[in-house]
């Protein structure tokens, strides 16, 4: 039995539900646009480096769940995997969006959970051995880092300027079959200055939303919109666009900065289906476009209130 079991999402899925997810794959039908949608990728912008060196208070989306944020005078970087493919098994699909050589001196990084495309050590082991790591409870042996701060549901870790708070998650955690559920996951909540940030993680939907806007008053939400299909065995562990733009609404947030698609196929829906369908939902409500951030990888955007 794993130590977070109880918090764990509920139904759990487990070899047999991914042996009928695999062998069933080939008779789900797809949509009719789907090759044209599965040839989508994200675009690349080139002003992500100096963007960042700037000093400015910036967000450049990396790719898929990393993103490298300017706040607080810091440079903080979220769920960091630069590498060319997720354990040398599933390839990445878009180059990241500043190479990691081009990184200006990183301050603190930010690990959601243990899944091996959020917390890829072959990247964490290339980081400053100088910045701040902050992780869930019993992952930080994991890391090897000296400096390494382990947080609970609700903590907070002071750095300078920023007050970083580990915030509930619909997820689970597991790096091999013999620990599931034994350490913690999240989402984060980032207090600076210039503004609050939050970072999902992966979560499914869920009253934490609601939670974690009535606690802080949140500018910039950091949410998945991919990795969602099938539909029967990621519902209790990945949000859907739909479900990412509620859960948007849900958090009271200024800004949904999309995240978590386009860099890894890990699941089966078509690679541009996640944007597609969040601008639809978008449209048919009549909402703000500007409030919604379908950013390139290596595109900044500017952190202002």
């Amino acid at each position: 039995m794993g130590r977070f079991d109880e918090r764990a999402t509920q139904p759990g899925r487990g070899p047999r539900d991914m042996v009928r997810w695999k062998l069933g794959r080939k008779r789900d039908p797809r949509p009719d646009d789907f090759k044209a949608l599965d040839a989508v990728r994200p675009g690349v912008h080139a002003g992500g480096a100096a963007a960042l060196a700037s000093g400015d208070p910036v967000a450049v989306w990396i790719g898929h769940a990393t993103w490298a944020l300017r706040l607080g005078g810091k440079l903080v970087v979220t769920d960091p995997i630069w590498s060319s493919s997720i354990s040398g098994v599933v390839p990445r699909l878009v180059e990241p969006g500043v190479s990691l050589a081009d990184m200006p001196p990183i301050d603190v990084v930010l690990v959601t959970h243990d899944h091996r495309d959020h917390m890829d050590l072959p990247t964490l082991g290339k980081l400053p051995e100088t910045a701040t790591y902050i992780v869930p409870i019993g992952n930080a042996a994991r890391l090897k880092k000296p400096n390494v701060v382990e947080l609970d549901w609700w903590q907070t870790h002071t750095l300078g300027d920023l007050a970083i708070t580990l915030v509930p998650a619909r997820h689970w955690s597991m790096r091999a079959p013999w620990n599931r559920n034994d350490t913690l996951w999240g989402g984060y909540i980032i207090e600076s200055p210039q503004g609050v940030a939050y970072h999902a993680g992966d979560t499914a939907w869920g009253e934490h939303f609601t939670e974690i806007g009535a606690r802080f008053a949140i500018d910039w939400a950091m949410l998945p919109i991919g990795g969602y299909a099938p539909r029967w065995f990621m519902e209790p562990q990945h949000v859907d666009p739909s479900e990412a733009a509620r859960g948007f609404a849900a958090l009271g947030a200024r800004y949904l900065l999309a995240m978590h698609w386009g860099t890894f196929r890990l699941t089966d829906e078509a690679v541009g289906e996640p944007p597609a369908r969040l601008r639809a939902y978008w449209t048919e409500r009549a909402l703000d476009p500007s409030r919604l951030w379908l950013l390139d990888v290596g595109e900044p955007r500017a952190l202002i209130r």
